[in-house]
């Protein structure tokens, strides 16, 4: 046997066989951690954030499992940009409307996480979005634009969310309905530098980022938690998806100077192009965060017309 086989092991997710570290987190507790254990790990900061959020059993396209899914060690970045409304009802489904800055000009965003320490193993992830208006009748648009624009609870419909593991495109894809594929993708976060590749199919650039790290605060553990609404359809039917974070070092730049994002060729590439961003309007980045993310529920979307 060699070694790389050795050192995973075959788990079956909705009749599906996946490859994950053997030993890992999800080799180990199937999503039902010992927090004490983890909380020894030197990459955690704590684990009081994920005691508050006891876990309950679910049927799901993936068979049962545990939600939330628990991230104890987080970094991102996300880049803000503003793009025309045309644009982008071109990509949203009829029944989801693009949260507008003004008339004509809506919110789109790229953005870039490693995931260090989780229930299912170290991976990364990006992300092509569209901020949305909650799907609910009568929605306060200007109040829902506040805290999008701060990141206190956003609304997001997704383009592409390639991953670099195969567990989290089997769970993302068939259980949460995102557009998900396995790629190559490096995310390196600090306090000095942020930097990420998405590799395409003939090996090179999707997209790429490069930046100096906006100065970061510290907050304290449960103090600053923000939210993430992503809706998906699911065997033809609307679902919510919801994401809490719990941000322990963040910083933002309304500066555009000093972050370079190379726009190549591939999947992600084509859904940013299609958007036609205009300009950044901030660059966020947590170097150090939590996250909870919780399995779909079904959802009314009201339907609208473009």
């Amino acid at each position: 046997m060699s070694s790389s086989q050795q050192d995973t092991v075959k788990v079956d997710l909705g009749g599906r066989a996946v490859t994950v570290p053997r030993g890992g987190l999800y080799d180990r507790y199937r999503m039902d951690p010992d927090l004490d254990a983890i909380a020894r790990d030197p990459r955690v900061g704590g684990v009081d954030f994920f005691r508050r959020l006891p876990k309950t059993k679910v049927d799901s396209p993936i068979g049962p499992t545990l939600t939330p899914n628990f991230y104890y060690s987080v970094s991102t970045a996300r880049l803000t940009m503003l793009a025309p409304s045309r644009a982008i009802r071109a990509r949203l489904p009829e029944e989801l409307a693009p949260l507008e800055l003004a008339p004509g000009l809506g919110l789109v965003s790229v953005m870039f996480f490693r995931y260090d320490v989780c229930d299912i193993d170290f991976y990364t992830e990006a992300a092509v979005g569209i901020a949305v208006k909650p799907a609910r009748h009568g929605g306060l648009g200007f109040f829902d634009l506040v805290s999008g624009l701060k990141n206190e609870h956003l609304d997001s419909y997704v383009l592409s969310l390639p991953v670099s593991s195969e567990i989290a495109q089997v769970r993302g894809h068939d259980g949460y309905g995102f557009p998900k594929w396995v790629t190559g993708l490096d995310v390196d976060i600090d306090v000095d530098r942020t930097s990420a590749r998405v590799t395409n199919d003939a090996g090179g650039v999707d997209l790429a980022l490069l930046a100096a790290t906006p100065k970061q605060s510290a907050h304290p553990s449960g103090k600053r938690v923000t939210s993430l609404t992503s809706y998906t359809t699911i065997g033809g039917a609307w679902h919510s998806t919801l994401s809490q974070t719990n941000v322990l070092r963040a910083g933002a730049t309304r500066s555009a100077r000093g972050v370079s994002l190379e726009i190549g060729e591939g999947r992600m590439a084509d859904d940013l192009r299609s958007l036609k961003p205009r300009r950044t309007l901030r660059f966020d980045v947590m170097t150090q965060g939590q996250v909870a993310l919780h399995m779909p529920v079904p959802t009314s979307v009201p339907s609208r017309n473009k």
